[in-house]
């Protein structure tokens, strides 16, 4: 009876700690559905006669490497970018993590300031001689 008992608390123990590392939906990186974009932009490459189409698993690396880099930034993005980028990233029913990205990419882009020094003309210098 006592083996069952600690068993029981062990079990118990082991449950609650899932449910703690279990995070909530909104934080989590969409489920995009893209084998059936990569599928039409195959397709199209190839109907357009494109010299250096995209393959299928090329386009899947490119995805799946996208929902990874995702994974590392979409925490720390706002919930209205989230939410504004993930229906650009589905529009027109082809959704696409390498959108998704890049525009969370962009947004934060256009919200950082430019850190390239200003640039001065040598022409300046030149004319007031």
């Amino acid at each position: 009876m006592k083996e069952v008992k600690m068993t029981m608390a062990a079990l118990s123990a082991a449950l609650l700690g899932t449910q703690l590392l279990v995070m909530p939906v909104s934080d989590r990186v969409p489920e995009l559905k893209v084998e059936a974009t990569c599928q039409a932009t195959t397709a199209d490459d190839k109907a357009m006669g494109l010299a250096l189409s995209q393959s299928f698993a090329d386009c899947m690396r490119d995805e799946l490497a996208a929902r990874q880099q995702l994974s590392t930034v979409w925490s720390a993005a706002p919930n209205p970018l989230r939410d504004s980028c993930e229906g650009e990233a589905s529009a027109g029913g082809s959704p696409s993590y390498v959108d998704l990205l890049t525009c969370i990419q962009m947004a934060e882009w256009v919200k950082s300031p430019t850190t390239a020094p200003r640039l001065r003309g040598a022409s300046k210098n030149r004319n007031s001689q």
